[in-house]
């Protein structure tokens, strides 16, 4: 086995480690920042639909006060502009969700499925959470969920308290089984949205990609330095003296002397090598002239 092979063989078990070991931290940095980032998302879609509550609440339900009169405009409920805000997002986005889960909602579209009401009955059970952060399956993928309580306020009341306070319009349009006996602090539901875990995992996968690419050139290219770096000044100057040293032990003296150019130690030596064969050379004729 050469010394050259010797030595590739060792950094390549050095690559070898040195590369698992950093790919592993590198995996858990970028899986870190995938469900940080996917967790930003989430709460930047939260927090647009709040806003979008506040503005339909502040700016558009005054607009449309008279004519609520005559008919329920459910475009000046903060809870249906939220909503369809979303549905429109869905259009070019079909894997982000967006729903005010309710328990007993006025609008079916809005009562909670199974996994959304056990959300809702934990911020009821646990008063000081504001937040909860989970993950499930969906037909599209695996997606992270993110949701916050809805509690009743007082401006809630008039609508949902009890059907004989209600307006007319909305008794017309939504009836009076559902929506009502709410309570002014309760949880009635909550804001849940979804966001698709694949895309954040997929921009990981391909950084983490990206990054063994660039690792494994650059560990080509020093091998490559490294091979050629050596065979100039180690293995080929090696090589020469090995030659030059097997035609001296055959009693060939016409060999060129050896080689004192390379790295400083093989220069070295080269000299030595040959100022032992000088001595030798001297020996031998000081041996000739005594015989």
């Amino acid at each position: 086995m050469s010394l050259l092979f010797r030595i590739n063989l060792v950094l390549v078990a050095v690559f070898a480690v040195a590369a698992t070991l950093t790919g592993l931290a590198l995996r858990a940095v970028l899986q870190t920042n995938a469900q940080r980032e996917i967790r930003a998302e989430a709460q930047l879609m939260i927090d647009s639909a709040l806003a979008a509550r506040d503005y339909t609440a502040s700016e558009v339900a005054p607009l449309l006060h008279a004519q609520m009169q005559h008919e329920f405009l459910p475009q000046s409920v903060a809870f249906y502009a939220a909503t369809e805000h979303f549905l429109r997002l869905r259009a070019s986005r079909p894997d982000y969700s967006y729903q005010e889960a309710t328990l007993n909602p006025m609008n079916p579209r809005d009562r909670a499925t199974d996994w959304q009401a056990d959300i809702i009955q934990r911020f009821r059970n646990e008063p000081g959470m504001h937040e909860f952060v989970g993950e499930r399956d969906t037909p599209m993928g695996r997606s992270l969920y993110l949701a916050r309580p809805i509690r009743a306020s007082a401006d809630c009341m008039p609508c949902h308290s009890v059907p004989a306070q209600a307006p007319p319009t909305l008794l017309a349009r939504y009836g009076s089984n559902n929506g009502f006996g709410w309570q002014v602090g309760e949880v009635v539901g909550a804001q849940v949205v979804s966001v698709p875990i694949a895309h954040a995992e997929a921009s990981a996968a391909r950084a983490f990609g990206a990054f063994l690419l660039a690792l494994a050139t650059a560990f080509v290219a020093l091998l490559i330095i490294v091979n050629v770096v050596l065979y100039t000044l180690v293995v080929r100057p090696v090589r020469r003296m090995a030659q030059i040293a097997d035609r001296l032990s055959v009693g060939d003296y016409s060999a060129p002397d050896f080689p004192s150019h390379g790295g400083a130690e093989i220069a070295a030596l080269g000299t030595s090598f040959n100022r032992m064969r000088r001595s030798l050379d001297k020996a031998l004729k000081m041996l000739e002239t005594q015989r």
